[in-house]
């Protein structure tokens, strides 16, 4: 089973208007203003994967400031799922720290999303080290969601969208909710080849990578490097779709071995949301 578990959709009315909201939303705003910026209706989504022989995406709305703006993504997420049951895999966001979010994941449960984010530490000002003191942890561990978190590196070229989020601000997320399932996006900003360190590995058990826009950061021996630490089995493929298609990571993966291959494009994912009752 082939699985891309990073993928944006927008609703063709804020597609129409996004420079209207990005007058209220400065990180939305930022991105989608940049000359390399996409948006993808689930149509295009769809047809994507099946152009590249997918079986299934995890797709996500935008993560904004607003709650009644993600709320209304969450909808276009709800109805997706309910078109494609077999294609696609829904993911809700919203501003976690503010008041309505049990019940916006209540909602959206019901309604068969699985997994929460793609969440924006900074886009969003959430502070990290305290999110464990919401209602976060206790909603996401009860319906056992996955969340998926922006993260990036500190270091190398800048481009929009990269904070200054700190590594150790989302070590301290993530030692916070051990045992919940987290998918820190972009090779978890490095954060990765942390888990060198024997308290970083045993404090991850529960942390996976995606490789969204990964061939814009590093070089295709990074895998080489991962199956040398024995992580490999953390790395989920994930494209940023629409920001790049499938294709243009083919030519990362050059250094794995079929199987190797096999994980990393949906071995991997599937374990994880079986063991989540995801799929």
């Amino acid at each position: 089973m082939k699985i891309d578990t990073h993928i944006h959709i927008t609703p063709p009315d804020i597609i129409k208007d996004y420079k209207k909201i990005g007058e209220k939303e400065p990180y939305f705003k930022l991105l989608s203003e940049t000359p390399h910026n996409k948006f993808a209706t689930t149509e295009q989504v769809v047809e994507h994967l099946s152009a590249n022989a997918f079986d299934k995406g995890v797709v996500f709305g935008f993560s904004f400031q607003d709650a009644g703006l993600c709320r209304y993504v969450n909808d276009y997420t709800l109805e997706a799922i309910k078109q494609y049951p077999e294609q696609l895999i829904g993911f809700m966001t919203y501003p976690v720290d503010q008041k309505g979010l049990g019940q916006e994941i209540e909602r959206c449960y019901k309604g068969g999303i699985r997994g929460i984010g793609e969440l924006f530490p900074e886009g969003q000002h959430l502070d990290l080290e305290n999110l464990h003191k919401t209602e976060l942890k206790d909603y996401a561990k009860s319906y056992n969601l996955p969340i998926l978190l922006h993260t990036n590196e500190l270091v190398g070229h800048y481009y929009a969208g990269k904070t200054s989020v700190s590594l150790q601000s989302v070590e301290a997320f993530i030692r916070h909710h051990q045992d919940l399932p987290i998918i820190l996006a972009h090779m978890g900003g490095g954060l990765i080849f942390y888990e060198l360190m024997k308290e970083v590995r045993a404090c991850f058990k529960n942390v996976y990578y995606d490789t969204a826009a990964s061939i814009f950061l590093y070089d295709a021996a990074i895998y080489r490097a991962l199956r040398e630490m024995g992580v490999l089995d953390k790395v989920l493929f994930g494209t940023d779709y629409p920001l790049l298609p499938i294709t243009r990571y083919e030519s990362s993966l050059v250094d794995l071995t079929d199987g190797e291959k096999q994980a990393v494009l949906g071995g991997n994912a599937q374990r994880l949301f079986e063991k989540c009752k995801i799929i």
